[in-house]
């Protein structure tokens, strides 16, 4: 495995942060790589930009802070106009296609997931970006499965492992449909 930088990015509330944090501990306890996580965010709690930077290696990681981006979490509108749309074209794209519009495609490879809809319909809306990580545990090989499972359960509250393992699991086997790329 070669070094990964992955983006975060979306708004304060849907769980960009906790997401670095999950990959993160995946990546470095349960995978035994190297992982370095940088987060930024507004003075707001909610709805103010929020981004995580993980960076995950073979090697020890000299420097904390993402250059290029191999793979990027879109979930917001305001997050794809700063990142998504310059992404170049080797770049993993990942886009809730429910909270972003795509006016005109970037270059990167687009792989898009109603999260925010899929979340509404299970009745939890705060779950979206655990269904967003199973949907990236699926197209990506950056981390093993069982790793990303066992990381989740360190993070969420008790009582919610069967919920979350539920919207892992959403996300990790959502196929879009045949006319709409992934």
């Amino acid at each position: 495995m070669k070094k990964v930088e992955i983006r975060i990015a979306g708004f304060g509330g849907q769980g960009v942060v906790l997401l670095g944090n999950i990959m993160g501990k995946a990546a470095s306890i349960y995978h035994k790589k190297f992982a370095a996580l940088t987060q930024s965010y507004g003075p707001e709690s909610r709805g103010g930009s929020c981004r995580a930077e993980l960076i995950i290696n073979e090697t020890p990681i000299d420097y904390p802070y993402i250059a290029d981006p191999g793979i990027q979490v879109i979930l917001s509108q305001e997050a794809y106009a700063e990142f998504g749309r310059k992404s170049p074209k080797d770049t993993l794209l990942f886009v809730d296609s429910e909270l972003v519009k795509i006016d005109d495609p970037p270059a990167a490879r687009l792989i898009t997931i109603p999260a925010s809809r899929l979340a509404q319909e299970m009745g939890r809306p705060v779950v979206a970006n655990i269904i967003m990580l199973g949907f990236l545990a699926a197209h990506s090989n950056i981390l093993p499965r069982e790793a990303l499972e066992k990381s989740i359960k360190d993070f969420i509250p008790a009582g919610t492992e069967s919920f979350n393992m539920k919207a892992f699991e959403l996300g990790y086997n959502y196929s879009p449909p045949a006319d709409r790329p992934a």
